[in-house]
């Protein structure tokens, strides 16, 4: 993988080679190079195996340009890519694309220009997670799988439903999921900011889904992180332990229930429906159940989120966005009051000039452009990378969610009395558009039933779906938990650093059963 001396070394050479054109006014060129090892887990007792499958890594680099070019009808803005190529014949051909691909936008004001605020984060990635081996990666997975297979063997629970190795081998034991090493390298220079800024970021996460077959029982477990020393097997642990306590699940009724929901489904949440709801993109699109909202209330005043990405020691903080400005904290909800919103440069300008920006945002001038700070425009894609075949677009990085009166989860628990609690959730996503705030999602693992204010017994898998809005998870909150994860959800760029939260009157429909 290219280092970043020669990531910066070719957008210099780029910058200059694209300024020389007569007909570029401005030019902007973004060089990355990422790194993603993944080590896939499957584990299944009654069926041979290899336990840890495809042991793999992947690397790609190039860079990507954005220009303005002049033209007889007006200034055009195009943005080309190269893949695998940093010398003069890649940065030409990218700046023929981006010329071919030039097209006139009338919002458009210019390509970034330096802020006040000042980088905050530099040297702050592992190299120990940078110069990973093939063998240091396979030995990874099979701690988190060893962890989940020595949890099941040393549990009563699961000596009492087997007599023998063979009676164990047909209970079904399942692991699944992955241990993946993300590496990032950029450089970004620009006519505006002519000396190339680089960054170089690591990250460590695991995913993993444990089961007990013949009984119909799953658990999950997950871990973040930004140091290989700090590696454990924990995530197999959670998952293996989770699967044996829901054994026996129970199943509901349709109604509403006062929910606890834990840490995945409140990350789950906020990374579909909240989170893009406070983008400059939404505001202006006036596609956000928050339109117009801005310095008004829109959750409890017990819930705080904020999203900052220059806080050492997160997943999601970088040094410099993929604009080359500095990361830092963007407050979304203090106190319930709606006080902020993610952009990036091309967003707050072009939000900023709206005429009809009062209407939109719920405030106008100097609070309105407090409010759009650019401190998140990110070339991310999916879930992996900084990506330099695409523009900015507007992504989180280290979304925080606080309550204003934290308590431990037993207490927390014993404040509720009855109800539900939702440890994991999937197929989280917007019903009648984003604007409208309802939402679905089906409950499917890591859930209980509260009664007399103690988790009392596990609610059966796949029983039940959530169907409700935005409003009633921010509005309802009864009640925050101290301790707060580093959680990430399927194919998010953020990390959610996310507590329990109880929330009342949510409306839960049965699942049918099946036939059997």
């Amino acid at each position: 993988m290219p280092s970043v001396a020669e990531l910066a070394r070719a957008v210099r050479d780029a910058l200059a080679l694209v300024s020389a054109a007569p007909d570029v006014r401005e030019a902007e060129v973004f060089a990355a190079a990422n790194g993603a090892l993944l080590a896939r887990l499957n584990y299944t007792s009654d069926i041979p195996c290899n336990g840890l499958e495809e042991p793999k890594s992947t690397e790609a680099y190039g860079l990507g340009l954005q220009a303005v070019f002049d033209g007889p009808g007006g200034p055009r803005l195009g943005f080309g890519s190269e893949p695998s190529d940093l010398g003069r014949a890649g940065i030409e051909r990218a700046l023929a694309k981006a010329r071919q691909a030039a097209v006139a936008d009338p919002e458009f004001v210019s390509l970034p220009r330096p802020v006040r605020e000042g980088r905050a984060l530099v040297a702050y990635h592992d190299p120990r997670l940078m110069a990973v081996d093939d063998a240091t990666l396979v030995e990874a997975g099979w701690k988190i799988v060893n962890g989940a297979l020595r949890t099941f063997l040393a549990s009563g629970r699961i000596a009492a439903l087997a007599d023998g190795d063979e009676a164990l081998r047909r209970l079904g034991f399942i692991v699944g999921g992955d241990v993946t090493i993300l590496q990032e390298r950029i450089a970004i220079a620009s006519t505006a900011m002519p000396e190339p800024q680089t960054d170089e970021s690591t990250l460590l996460t695991t995913f993993v889904t444990a089961m007990v077959e013949a009984c119909d029982a799953k658990g999950s477990g997950e871990s973040t992180g930004t140091r290989f020393d700090d590696f454990t097997d924990e995530a197999g642990v959670e998952a293996a332990r989770r699967a044996i306590d829901a054994i026996g699940g129970e199943r509901v009724a349709t109604g509403e229930y006062t929910i606890v929901f834990g840490r995945q489904p409140v990350a789950d949440l906020l990374s579909n429906i909240v989170v893009p709801a406070a983008t400059a993109g939404a505001f202006y699109a006036s596609s956000t159940p928050f339109l117009g909202r801005l310095g008004r209330a829109v959750a409890s005043p017990l819930l705080s989120v904020h999203d900052h990405g220059a806080l050492p020691g997160l997943m999601g903080s970088k040094g410099i966005t993929c604009e080359g400005l500095p990361t830092g904290r963007t407050d979304l909800i203090k106190n319930g009051m709606l006080t902020g919103c993610l952009s990036n440069w091309y967003e707050t300008q072009r939000l900023l000039r709206d005429p009809d920006l009062g209407k939109k945002l719920g405030l106008v001038g100097a609070e309105a452009a407090a409010a759009l700070v650019p401190r998140n425009g990110f070339r991310f894609a999916g879930g992996g990378g900084r990506q330099f075949d695409a523009p900015p677009g507007v992504a989180a990085s280290n979304v925080i969610v606080e309550g204003a009166n934290p308590v431990p989860l037993d207490e927390l628990l014993r404040a509720v009395g009855n109800g539900l609690y939702v440890g994991r959730i999937w197929y989280t996503y917007p019903i009648n558009g984003l604007r409208a705030g309802d939402f679905t999602c089906t409950v499917v693992a890591d859930s209980y039933i509260i009664r007399d204010g103690r988790l009392a017994a596990p609610l059966r898998a796949n029983a039940i779906r959530i169907n409700d809005n935005i409003a009633t998870f921010l509005n309802n909150v009864v009640g925050v938990t101290k301790d707060v994860k580093g959680t990430i959800v399927w194919a998010a760029d953020e990390v959610v650093y996310a507590p329990e939260i109880a929330v009342r009157s949510v409306h839960v429909d049965e699942i049918a059963r099946s036939l059997d």
